[in-house]
């Protein structure tokens, strides 16, 4: 999660603490929904010092004869605190209402530390490890509550000026349930703060429901206005 990794670890990359970006566009689903749904995400960077803090917010939606027939909603807040120019610690709420997943409801509260392990003005990796609880709730309204542990890394390529390509994997797992998230995506701007972005979204539940599919998979096309790049 997080919006560029290149802000918060090189903030000449960035006039002012403040970036982010709104976008808006089509996107296919497959897995336990086949379905054409619209988008909206928003993202928000905010850099100042040794602290960095990402928000992201995502709605999807889908309607057939003016009826909604599907949802789903994510919102998220990382804040970051430098000990060292590659060296932090990072806590992240992750909320989740997913009507296409196994899982109808997830929620994630995660504390850790991060490594930047490679700063270039090309390339930039970073890897964490964390703790924390998740709460989750599936087609049926069985709650769970349960320690997690997770491991995650986000990888951003700057191919040039105008195009980047960004890889995020997340790891969460408990002692009933793994979720793994990848994000893989590419932006070339087409004028000014407009761009074009497109992403891969893969996201796995271990434990699920019979009849219930573990992977969901969302292809998102957004045109997007950002600013602060």
């Amino acid at each position: 999660f997080g919006l560029n990794p290149a802000r918060a670890q090189q903030e000449e990359l960035a006039p002012g603490p403040w970036s982010g970006s709104l976008g808006i566009g089509f996107l296919n689903v497959s897995g336990n929904a086949e379905s054409r749904s619209s988008n909206v995400e928003a993202k928000m960077g905010y850099n100042q010092g040794k602290w960095h803090h990402d928000m992201l917010g995502r709605a999807l939606g889908q309607s057939q004869n003016d009826v909604s027939t599907a949802e789903a909603y994510k919102l998220s807040y990382t804040p970051k605190y430098d000990f060292t120019d590659r060296t932090y610690a990072f806590g992240l709420l992750d909320w989740n209402k997913d009507l296409f997943a196994a899982f109808r409801e997830q929620a994630f509260q995660i504390v850790g530390l991060g490594r930047r392990f490679i700063i270039s003005d090309k390339h930039l990796l970073n890897g964490e490890a964390g703790v924390g609880a998740t709460q989750n709730e599936d087609q049926l309204g069985d709650r769970q509550r349960e320690f997690v542990g997770r491991l995650s890394g986000d990888y951003t390529w700057n191919i040039s000026e105008n195009a980047q390509f960004t890889q995020t994997l997340a790891i969460n797992f408990s002692s009933s349930n793994t979720f793994l998230e990848s994000v893989t995506g590419l932006r070339t701007s087409i004028a000014g703060p407009l761009g074009l972005s497109v992403s891969y979204t893969v996201r796995n539940n271990s434990d699920v429901l019979p009849g219930t599919k573990k992977t969901d998979t969302w292809t998102a096309i957004n045109l997007d206005y950002a600013f602060g790049q």
